[in-house]
């Protein structure tokens, strides 16, 4: 597995992104610390050039989600309209936690890079699934663990956050074209 570096970003996402975090399956709680940064965010500041304004909002909508700020990237990723911001928004959904939603912007999720990485590095973190990456059985998997407090819910949020990071990566190249 790839680590992620936060410092390949900008400064401001960077930063960001530096703070370490594991995102509760839940709603989690809003990092109010970072509000500020993030409402700072320009477009322009940080893809110079935006050669794909979806992944560009794509990757804002994940830095709120990723500070658990559900409503503020709920807001970006309901307004984009292929399959970067149904994948952002099935995350916030199978968070809030809303699974039966979560699946139905899941299911507008096509084929994508990111599910071939993430099924091999959920394997890597040890989530045993054969044949690829199935965001449904994820959704499922996180519903029965969420609040347990056990090793399966670490398992679940670990690799939530890699999915999360993996998506922000490739939402970030695809934007900026790098």
């Amino acid at each position: 597995m790839t680590a992620f570096e936060p410092s390949r970003y900008p400064r401001p996402m960077a930063a960001l992104w530096r703070e370490e975090r594991l995102p509760a399956l839940g709603p989690g709680s809003p990092n109010v610390a970072v509000r500020e940064v993030l409402s700072a965010i320009r477009m322009e500041d940080v893809f110079t050039p935006i050669r794909d304004p979806e992944a560009a909002l794509g990757c804002l909508s994940g830095l709120w989600l990723y500070h658990d700020f559900l409503d503020e990237s709920h807001t970006i990723s309901q307004d984009l309209q292929g399959w970067i911001g149904s994948y952002w928004h099935g995350i916030m959904h199978r968070r809030e936690p809303d699974p039966s939603n979560a699946k139905y912007w899941f299911r507008r999720v096509d084929p994508n890079p990111v599910f071939e990485a993430l099924a091999a590095d959920a394997a890597e973190l040890g989530w045993k699934v054969g044949g690829g990456w199935d965001s449904f059985a994820f959704v499922d998997r996180c519903e029965r663990e969420r609040g347990t407090g056990t090793d399966g819910e670490l398992l679940c949020r670990r690799v939530q956050l890699r999915e999360m990071q993996l998506l922000f990566d490739w939402c970030y190249r695809r934007a900026t074209g790098i």
